[in-house]
């Protein structure tokens, strides 16, 4: 038997391969030596953040040492991605914990004229022994392929829309002239709305050809919405045809203060909202409602004589009628300048008219939307300019809108900021919070009212049943038959409404016959 020494014969000792750990050589015993493996260094997620870290950075260099195969282009085509969408940042970021199947997707978040962010995938390949990215022009945007470029284009957006309260858009040039009126004055309103507004696109182009439009194409700037009741103000406009005197109507919602139509014949001015005038006997709707708050009840027994001195002034009654002694009622329904002017020397004396004028609305800034002047009523100086103001002359001036609104204090029972334009920050807005009348007032002034159309002034004209109004002449200039302008104010139900025509004369005669046309139209 042979001498046992350190080795062992009759069996081969058992070797083992090597073990790579983190990327390190492992030395392995095999039959017949040692044999050296290497596996693949890293992880493709370490590479991702390389690589997405990197484009953020735009260092192209570290880009390309990162990737499988880089073509002679690589570094311009991400250049020509950020000057075509104009870039003013980029950050790149992993969105997957780990590959799937060799692909990791990122997310895209893009600084510019147009920010824009989107989902890219990086496809990872073993290269070397390392992890590296397959680039393609889809690694920059999924969508790019060669051939293609991504481009971000400004252009003008369309103007902004104007709708009417049905949604109807009514800043076209087939509009109604009164209608692009107040198209300007929102203008002048609201300018930052209408400003000519520039919107960015980013889109897929092939040359200067577009492809596809990457980002969502919105419908422009959000509407203005108005109040237009393009019905009422269609009845308003025919109510208008054939006048041959500068003439405007405008037409409230009583409940809301809604501005429904405001139409002028001819363009140019909006008298409607801006223009001032005396508003006549239609002032006497205040008067009344301050003489019932003071107590006077609709059947009192009044004088109404043709003609009265009142601190040294006479005052008359149109064509000098007179109507002797009645009831307050009807002194109204006849519009009896005598008897409103003494009576509010006698019992409207210490500023009471002019608060009850407040409570109307007068010295009240107006801001539906468009521009509009408030009423006036400056305090009176003496009787006579007491008297004067009792009747709607002097120095008390009104708008179309500013009657009309009185109106619709009676017929809702409180006086409520006329509006037109709806859900915008109109500068120097007021409160539209209701102001209520008293309820004694606001019933008698339903009874005076009514009685106009029915026994009164405008007794002879064709209203629709359930009209209630008054009229007004109210004079301008000088002379012993001094020129008028017309006026007819009163409501329908849930409508309010003002009639003037510069010029025209008696209410009842040409005012009041326009109102009766303007009704029946929407009847």
């Amino acid at each position: 038997m042979a001498q046992r020494t350190g080795r062992i014969y009759g069996r081969r000792r058992r070797r083992r391969w090597p073990f790579i750990v983190a990327g390190l050589l492992v030395p392995a015993v095999a039959a017949g030596g040692v044999v050296w493996v290497m596996r693949t260094q890293g992880s493709p997620e370490e590479t991702a953040d390389r690589y997405l870290a990197a484009w953020s950075a735009q260092d192209y260099a570290t880009m390309r040492s990162l990737v499988a195969d880089p073509p002679a282009g690589f570094e311009r085509a991400h250049r020509d991605f950020r000057t075509g969408l104009k870039l003013t940042g980029a950050t790149f970021r992993r969105r997957d914990s780990a590959a799937r199947d060799g692909v990791i997707a990122f997310r895209a978040a893009l600084q510019g004229p147009r920010d824009f962010t989107y989902t890219g995938r990086l496809r990872l390949v073993e290269r070397d022994r390392s992890w590296k990215v397959a680039w393609t022009p889809a690694t920059i945007h999924p969508e790019l392929k060669q051939g293609l470029s991504l481009r971000a284009v400004t252009r003008e957006a369309e103007p902004v829309r104007v709708l009417a309260a049905d949604g109807t858009q009514v800043n076209d040039p087939s509009a109604p002239g009164s209608v692009q009126q107040l198209i300007e004055g929102m203008k002048t309103t609201l300018p930052e709305r209408f400003s000519a507004r520039r919107r960015t696109v980013i889109g897929l182009y092939r040359g200067n050809e577009p492809v596809k439009i990457l980002t969502e194409e919105k419908g422009g700037e959000r509407p203005i919405q108005t109040t237009l009741d393009l019905k009422v103000h269609r009845a308003g406009a025919k109510a208008l045809k054939g006048v041959d005197k500068p003439v405007s109507l405008v037409a409230l919602r009583a409940s809301t203060g809604e501005i429904l139509a405001v139409v002028n014949a001819p363009g140019g001015f909006n008298r409607a909202l801006m223009g001032k005038y005396p508003p006549g006997s239609t002032f006497k709707v205040v008067t009344a409602s301050a003489l019932v708050a003071d107590g006077i009840q609709p059947g009192q027994q009044v004088a109404c004589p043709a003609e009265q001195n009142i601190g040294g002034f006479p005052f008359h009654n149109a064509g000098y009628e007179d109507f002797g002694t009645l009831s307050f009622r009807d002194a109204f329904a006849h519009s009896c300048n005598t008897t409103f002017g003494q009576m509010s020397v006698d019992r409207l004396n210490g500023g009471r008219l002019g608060e009850v004028a407040k409570s109307f609305g007068f010295g009240t800034p107006i801001t539906p939307g468009v521009p509009a002047v408030r009423a006036e009523f400056p305090d009176p100086k003496d009787d006579t300019d007491l008297a004067s103001a009792a009747i709607g002359q002097g120095r008390v001036l009104a708008s179309p809108l500013n009657m009309a609104s009185v109106a619709a204090a009676i017929a809702s029972g409180a006086w409520t900021p006329p509006r037109l334009v709806v859900g915008e920050r109109i500068p120097d807005q007021q409160p539209g919070t209701p102001r209520p009348l008293e309820k004694g007032v606001v019933n008698a002034l339903r009874a005076l009212m009514p009685a106009v159309v029915t026994d009164g002034t405008a007794h002879g004209v064709s209203f629709p049943p359930g009209t209630a109004g008054k009229t007004g002449t109210a004079e301008y200039g000088s002379g012993k038959e001094p020129p008028a302008h017309s006026w007819f104010i009163g409501y329908r139900g849930d409508l309010a409404f003002s009639v003037i025509v510069e010029g025209g004369g008696a209410g009842s005669a040409v005012a009041a016959p326009i109102a009766a046309r303007f009704l029946n139209a929407l009847s």
